[in-house]
This record gives structure tokens, C-alpha cells and sequence, in this order.
């Protein structure tokens, strides 16, 4: 708990003892020390994967290359897990809300996976935990994120607000009436339905202008929409991440790109300056997810040093459920939920891919008897890879497709 040393360190005048006061400073510290810790503790777990022969299970499926990954170690996403929580538990303010809530989430989907991968692994069960029970498990943590978000007094934004100037009058000590003196502008900070949308000349979107209703029937159906698209954007991603996790370093890399652009986002409407220079949200201690997103950043990085073609270990859902898990959760916490269109197009298209070509193929076996495809194979990457293009050139695309979206994502901030 190197935050809180620092922070006893305070009353005293020792040279750098206020770096930690500093998000750019433990921003950087929690990707170094993300990065150390996965090297360093990756090894050991490959060794002892190894050792154990837990490795992967491959089907033919008549993809090149694939049979040569059978017997690689897998449940190495237990090594992103690891890094992820031993930089934010010593760099990290753990009292911060925010904080708390991802690493809930970093936990609960990490687990949620790891019974997915033990399942197969161990009890030599193919089909791992139902997705009926996955779906459940994700269902869960959406309404513990979403009760908190809208319930939790330490979760508001600041906002322009339009109050009234009034004056009390006072006649024998007692106050009689106030006396109207017009309108005025103040910023305070508030619960609100908004989120951040681009191309609009606020950035702001709020969810109450789906809802017909008003007075006090309109407030909970606001919030009540507002909890099912949290809850709808964790499933998403979560599952999203998981169909992305097919090649070497393919979701590894993916996510990283994106984990850099929520932590710029946060860093950014986390401070009132930048917020304001920018015109965008401020949202009050959400700067604290950047250095969360630095160690997730560098937990990833320090993953794929293995990982990379040919992978000398997998993620498996241990790590793809927790990512997704954490990238969703995290864009909702910083107001950018309604940007992951864009920012996570590679885990889109993979989604898409899977239901576009489930449901062509059940629609053409109802209609002609026998089930027809719209790609090759998929996931997105398998159609791709379908067609014989090596493995790690697929990969690189796929991650430059990645960069090209997270810097338009970071453009929207100047277009309106």
C-alpha cells in the first residue's frame, strides 16, 4: 500500500514523499509495476501450468496451424489478474469508489471465468459452465455496478446548475417570505442520467429524454433505463472480449489499445481543468480509474510477452471474461459507455460475426432444409483466418484497425 505509506509520510519533509499526489506519477508506477509483476510471476505460472499439463483442448476445425496449439498452457489469465491487483492494491487510493468497483469486477469476472476454465480443464468437460450460468453471473455484477452508480452519493457529476437567488425577510426575528432576486449560474455537483455522445455541441446526452414521463413516475423510469443499459454494456463487452480471444495476442492487444484510451478519457474528466478546457464532462474522482487503467494497460502488455505468436500461454476466460468485464464497467463509470460502439468496434464485429451467422444459419435450415453460412467460419478472425492468411498477419490488422478506432474515438472530443 504504497499510496497510503506516502500519505503518512506527509508530516514529514522528505524529498519526493509528494509524488503520490501526483496521477501521472502512480499512473506510471501501477503500468511498471503491472508489467514487472507479470513477467516475473508469468514464468512461474507457465512452468507450473506445465508441470500440471493443464493445457488446451483444440478441436480440428481445419484451420492452419491450429492443431499445433493443442497442449499449451491455458488459464493464464490468472497472470492479468495477479499484475492488475498487486500494482492498484499498492499505488491505487482503495477508498475511492471507483476503485472499488473494478476491482469488484476484476474479481467477479475473473472468477466467473476461472470456474469456466476449471471446468474444462479439470473435470474434462468441454462445454465448461453453461452460458446460461456466465450470463447469470455478468447479470449479477450489472445490478450491483448499476445500483451503486445510481444509488451511491459518491458517484455525481458537476454540471452547470440554474438556481434561484432568494433573500429571506425577517420581521421580529422570524422569517416571513423570501424575496425573488432573478436567476443565476452555479456549478455543483449532482446525480445525473448523463453520459457523453459525440458529434452534439455539449458532448451530453441524458437518458431522460427517452422517457415520456415526468414528475416523480418519470425520475425512476429514468434510472430504471438507465440501470439496464449499464447492465446491458457489461454483458456486451464481457462476452464481446470473450469471442475476441481466438488468436495469439489477438485480445491481449485489442484490449489494450482500448484500456489506453478509457485511461486518457478518465485522466482527462477527472480533472476540472483539462474538463473544462475540453468542454467535457468533469466527473469528480474518476481520475482515479486512469491509474487503475494504467495497470490494467500493463498487466496486459506483461501478458503478451507469452502470449504473442506462438503463444506460449492462453488467456482462456479467466482472463477474456475479466477484461471485457473491466473495460465495460469502466467506461460506464467515466460517462463513456455510448463511445464503445466505436472505441471496441474489433469486440462489435466479432459479436456481430457470431449472431449474424447463428441466426443465418437457423433462418436457412428452417426455410431450405439445410443451414447455410455468411462467413467462412466465426468469430470475424476464423472467417479470415478461413482463407489462409497467416495467423500473426491477422492479428497486426486487427490491432491497427484497434489504434485507428481508439484515435478517432479521442478525436470526438473536438468534433461537435
Amino acid at each position: 500500500m504504497l499510496y497510503y505509506l506516502f500519505e503518512l509520510l506527509k508530516k514529514y519533509d522528505i524529498p519526493g514523499q509528494g509524488l503520490m499526489t501526483y496521477f501521472s506519477f502512480r499512473a506510471i508506477l501501477a503500468n511498471v509495476i503491472a508489467i514487472i509483476v507479470a513477467y516475473f510471476f508469468g514464468k512461474r505460472v507457465i512452468k507450473w501450468l506445465q508441470k500440471k499439463q493443464i493445457g488446451e483442448t483444440v478441436r480440428n476445425l481445419g484451420l492452419e496451424g491450429q492443431m499445433s496449439k493443442a497442449g499449451t498452457p491455458t488459464m493464464g489469465g490468472v497472470i492479468i489478474i495477479v499484475a492488475l491487483l498487486v500494482a492498484v492494491l499498492l499505488v491505487c487510493d482503495l477508498s475511492n469508489v471507483y476503485v472499488q468497483l473494478l476491482i469488484l469486477t476484476t474479481v467477479w469476472c475473473g472468477g466467473l471465468g476461472f470456474a469456466d476454465d476449471y471446468i474444462k480443464v479439470f473435470k474434462h468437460d468441454k462445454n465448461g459452465l453453461s452460458e446460461g450460468k456466465k450470463l447469470i453471473g455478468q447479470f449479477i455484477l450489472g445490478i450491483i455496478i448499476a445500483g451503486t452508480v445510481c444509488f451511491s452519493p459518491n458517484i455525481v457529476v458537476r454540471q452547470e446548475v440554474e438556481q434561484v437567488a432568494t433573500e429571506e425577510t425577517v420581521q421580529d426575528g422570524t422569517p416571513s417570505g423570501t424575496v425573488d432576486h432573478g436567476r443565476y449560474v452555479s456549478e455543483d455537483v449532482i446525480k445525473s442520467t448523463k453520459t457523453t455522445i459525440p458529434f452534439v455541441k455539449s458532448h451530453e446526452f441524458d437518458y431522460k429524454y427517452l422517457i415520456p414521463f415526468k414528475g416523480a413516475f418519470g425520475w425512476y423510469c429514468r434510472w430504471a433505463l438507465y440501470a439496464l443499459v449499464i447492465i446491458f454494456i457489461i454483458l456486451a463487452c464481457s462476452n464481446g472480449a470473450n469471442l475476441t480471444d481466438g488468436m495469439d495476442g489477438l485480445s491481449a492487444g485489442t484490449s489494450a489499445i482500448v484500456g489506453v484510451v478509457i485511461g486518457i478519457l478518465a485522466w482527462l474528466g477527472g480533472n476540472v481543468i483539462d474538463a473544462g478546457y475540453l468542454n467535457i464532462m468533469y466527473i469528480p474522482g474518476s481520475g482515479e480509474t486512469a491509474v487503475f487503467m494504467a495497470a490494467f494497460v500493463g498487466a496486459l502488455v506483461g501478458f503478451l510477452w507469452f502470449n504473442t505468436f506462438p503463444a506460449q500461454v492462453f488467456m482462456g476466460d479467466t482472463g477474456s471474461l475479466m477484461i471485457g468485464g473491466v473495460i465495460g464497467v469502466s467506461a460506464v463509470l467515466i460517462r463513456k459507455e455510448l463511445l464503445l460502439p466505436i472505441l471496441c468496434g474489433i469486440f462489435l464485429a466479432e459479436s456481430i460475426s457470431v449472431i449474424l451467422q447463428r441466426g443465418y444459419f437457423r433462418y436457412t435450415k428452417r426455410k431450405f432444409g439445410e443451414g447455410r453460412r455468411l462467413f467462412l467460419m466465426a468469430p470475424l478472425h476464423h472467417h479470415y483466418q478461413k482463407q489462409s492468411i497467416p495467423e500473426p498477419r491477422i492479428v497486426v490488422r486487427f490491432w491497427l484497425v484497434g489504434i485507428v478506432l481508439a484515435v478517432g474515438t479521442l478525436a470526438l472530443l473536438k468534433i461537435r
